[in-house]
């Protein structure tokens, strides 16, 4: 009977401690998924972060397009049928264009953030960051643009719509963190300034969208 019973409260004892370390690998695995997706710039104080899937997601969205517009541009030619009927010399030209405005776009924005080490973070709102918040983001959705005007690659356009629709969810989740740490000076900034297409939208239901992001920003941190 004794023997039954600390058979009994033993395999009870080992029934808890697996529930208990159950729960616990559970907990830390949650804590986990709901931490910030912040990649931090080590020995780089001044700097907020970014999304931590941003590069790979960028790399990733890079070679799929890449693959797509070569394969249609070069080897299948499926739906490049535009340029029978729109010459080189037009679209070329303006492809070339884009292509340097993007160039000039990463250049002015890299060296002012990532160019000389601050004391601490700054909002940047001089240079190309007084025409749109993302101008980085830009200049790499101008590239994707510049190919697909030169082959009129229609299948390419898809990969490219989202390539912006992944651009735009990274830089929503990237503004929150800089609400956090600029508060009401960083809202005022994206009240003037646009996302990525340097047009001034004053459209009251836009401001208010702004208010409630930033309002919704600001009482996460809290």
């Amino acid at each position: 009977m004794n023997i039954m019973r600390i058979n009994f409260t033993c395999r009870v004892n080992k029934f808890t401690r697996s529930w208990i370390n159950g729960k616990k690998r559970l907990r830390i695995k949650n804590e986990k998924r709901k931490g910030p997706l912040k990649k931090s710039h080590q020995h780089r104080n001044d700097l907020i972060g970014e999304y931590v899937y941003g590069d790979i997601g960028q790399l990733i969205f890079l070679v799929i397009f890449f693959m797509v517009w070569i394969a249609n541009s070069f080897i299948s030619r499926y739906s490049t049928f535009l340029t029978r009927y729109i010459s080189n010399f037009f679209r070329v030209p303006i492809a070339l264009v884009i292509f340097i405005i993007s160039g000039l776009l990463a250049i002015t924005v890299l060296n002012p953030v990532f160019g000389k080490k601050r004391e601490g973070p700054h909002l940047i709102t001089t240079g190309v960051f007084s025409i749109v918040r993302h101008p980085i983001y830009l200049a790499s959705i101008l590239l994707y643009l510049g190919f697909i005007l030169l082959s009129l690659s229609l299948l390419s356009i898809p990969v490219w719509i989202l390539i912006i629709v992944f651009y735009y969810t990274i830089s929503r989740y990237e503004e929150k963190l800089l609400v956090k740490a600029f508060g009401s000076a960083y809202g005022e900034y994206m009240r003037k300034m646009p996302m990525f297409l340097p047009i001034t939208v004053n459209a009251t239901a836009s401001s208010k969208s702004l208010k409630s992001f930033v309002l919704l920003s600001m009482s996460m941190e809290t």
